[in-house]
């Protein structure tokens, strides 16, 4: 494992912005997230733009329908120090 060596972090992904782009990569508007979630689709520009958080149980409905983990939602910048992951 000496040849391993971690990618360098390029920019800062906020929680808002981490469902922007997922939802983005799955070709959704937010009107079509809106109607798969039931969550208002004012509410989930909020969230994107940081005006709302996100909080766990709206990341679980998001992330279902967006068919990814909560986690990736809420801690896009999550990092483990190299010795603890192992």
């Amino acid at each position: 494992m000496k040849e391993f060596r971690p990618a360098k972090k390029r920019i800062e992904v906020s929680v808002g912005e981490s469902v922007r782009i997922i939802r983005e990569l799955q070709e959704l508007s937010q009107n079509q997230l809106s109607e798969l979630t039931g969550i208002p689709q004012a509410t989930i520009s909020a969230i994107e733009n940081g005006r709302v958080n996100l909080g766990v149980e709206r990341a679980k409905v998001l992330a279902r329908a967006m068919k990814c983990h909560p986690a990736v939602l809420l801690f896009p910048g999550w990092d483990v120090p190299l010795e603890s992951a192992a």
